[in-house]
């Protein structure tokens, strides 16, 4: 068989099962978005504090912003020419409002999770990775010299039995989850894992906060914040481009790691840097972070209405956060169900395997703090 057809019968393999995807014609415009059908609410961005679309707050930058710092690329890696002084800035303001030692920013999550797991591993190394991580880790943990198990979605006790085990067969291991998952919406306790790490000196903590930062915690900070435990994850990260709309990855951690990462990580060494004026806008919204705390309350009784309305009308949601999963099944009745709710103005889409795994296809509702109390309402009517 050719590549051509091989490719030919890949593409209509997803398209009878439901599964083949292609790219959107859309226009965002804040919080809605204007499609073929309309405009319709958006429901499924990850700008969960509504600041992408905040026109106050984006004009303020741009009158403060000089013509100087408005650089639109870094032409390099920050280890040659791109490491301009707003990296610094950058990082030392998130060690600061962590109160940790050091931060290390990069170009995107992915790159982030894609290069940090194989720099800080060898094969003397377990890795111990919830089973619903995300693909950045997944790919990560692949690129690695690690021995990997994926322990099964939230179930501690076999992480324990786990550590419990090879804790002296490997001179480390390393245990990955996220702090909110990206599929199901629910939150991981921290303070369980960061007890189990204490029990062991070789144990260490990798928790991604992509979908908390932000959204959770007094000050944005996330679940760690929330949950008391920031000082002890070996590995805090966090992201960019989603609550806080900007765009890169950093990752909290002590200034040995910083130094090591620097040196090892092939994510960070060889990509160019984000554009300057990109870090001008990121420290900007990092600046404003703490003072958002209106829009973080908003965002969670929000999604406290919509998770009791699911789970009235009889759906299976484990959600506690504002990633609101309406769990269907089968790829064809989530196809016709978003389209259902897209004609009833909400633009919701269907996630479906491989991002799922099969018989779990659902809508992915995601809320933002920007929609408002009777909008919620129609949408809580019509789910």
């Amino acid at each position: 068989m050719d590549t051509t057809n091989a490719f030919l019968q890949e593409l209509a393999r997803l398209k009878e099962t439901g599964n083949l995807r292609s790219l959107p014609e859309i226009a965002p415009d804040g919080k809605w978005i204007q499609t073929e059908k309309g405009k319709l609410l958006n429901l499924s961005s990850n700008d969960y504090l509504g600041l992408a679309g905040d026109l106050k707050l984006r004009s303020e930058f741009l009158n403060q912003l000089s013509v100087n710092s408005a650089l639109f690329s870094s032409t390099s890696s920050r280890l040659l020419t791109g490491n301009y002084p707003v990296y610094q800035r950058v990082e030392n303001l998130l060690a600061e409002l962590y109160h940790a030692e050091a931060a290390l920013f990069f170009s995107s999550g992915y790159h982030m999770n894609m290069g940090i797991l194989p720099a800080i591993s060898d094969s003397n190394t377990l890795i111990l990775a919830d089973k619903l991580v995300h693909a950045s880790m997944i790919d990560g943990i692949r690129l690695s010299a690690a021995k990997c198990i994926r322990f099964r979605h939230q179930d501690y006790q076999q992480l324990a039995a786990l550590v419990e085990k090879y804790h002296n067969t490997y001179s480390k291991i390393i245990v990955v989850t996220e702090s909110i998952f990206s599929m199901d919406g629910d939150v991981a306790p921290l303070t369980q894992l960061v007890a189990l790490k204490r029990a062991y000196t070789n144990v260490l903590l990798y928790v991604d906060e992509a979908h908390a930062v932000g959204a959770r915690g007094i000050r944005g900070l996330g679940i760690a914040e929330e949950q008391n435990c920031i000082q002890d994850i070996d590995f805090l990260c966090g992201t960019m481009g989603k609550a806080l709309a900007s765009m890169g990855a950093y990752v909290i951690c002590s200034q040995l790691v910083k130094d090591y990462l620097i040196n090892k990580m092939r994510t960070l060494i060889f990509t160019t840097a984000l554009p300057p004026v990109q870090m001008e806008w990121t420290e900007f919204v990092l600046k404003h972070i703490a003072d958002l705390t209106d829009r973080r309350k908003w965002l969670h009784d929000a999604s406290a209405i919509i998770q009791e309305t699911l789970v009235e009308r009889g759906y299976s949601s484990p959600s506690a956060s504002q990633i609101l999963p309406m769990i269907i099944g089968s790829s064809q009745d989530t196809i016709i169900k978003a389209e259902d709710m897209q004609r009833k103005g909400f633009y919701v889409l269907p996630v479906r395997p491989p991002t799922v795994p099969e018989g779990t296809s659902r809508l992915r509702i995601s809320l933002t703090a920007s929609i408002t109390p009777e909008e919620l309402l129609k949408l809580k009517e019509q789910i």
